[in-house]
């Protein structure tokens, strides 16, 4: 970790890149079938996807909706458990305090972010949440994979809804 913001520019496999890719997708899917802000996430342990989610907040009536969360509960579902162990989730942006938290809970080992989140970011860009001294578990972050795809994606949403 080489900022406050935890970017790693070059330290990312090819697997980090097919599944940030795969998120990309997601979002996509939000944006164009459901109208939601274009953020997506998936979630794999030990090489296996266990979790998607794309955002759902407008679609559901649910502020908890958000991509991370779709994704973690899925994998529930899929595990049958509520914790996630040494899981990496790839999120096309920076999570908000309430999905590093579900991030904590759930024991993700890693989190791989695309773009910054400079006004609600909890990994680094406003808090620390997933790497706070406070919880028990901490969460090792990464971030800026695919960066520019992403923010590209939300710049021209918002332009849109303009």
């Amino acid at each position: 970790m080489t900022d406050k913001n935890h970017e790693a520019s070059g330290s990312f496999s090819a697997e980090d890149v097919q599944h940030m890719h795969y998120a990309l997708q997601l979002a996509a899917h939000a944006r164009d079938i459901e109208n939601e802000v274009p953020v997506g996430a998936v979630l794999v342990q030990n090489g296996d996807v266990i979790g998607l989610g794309w955002n759902r907040n407008i679609t559901l009536h649910d502020p908890t909706a958000h991509a991370e969360i779709q994704a973690l509960r899925a994998a529930g579902e899929k595990l049958g458990n509520h914790r996630m162990v040494g899981a990496t989730l790839y999120v096309t942006l920076e999570p908000c305090s309430m999905c590093a938290m579900a991030m904590i809970h759930a024991r993700v080992g890693r989190v791989v972010y695309a773009a910054a989140d400079p006004k609600t970011g909890a990994a680094g860009s406003v808090f620390d949440t997933l790497i706070s001294e406070y919880h028990n578990h901490r969460v090792e972050v990464v971030g800026g994979l695919l960066a520019e795809e992403s923010a590209i994606l939300l710049r021209d949403f918002f332009r849109a809804r303009r």
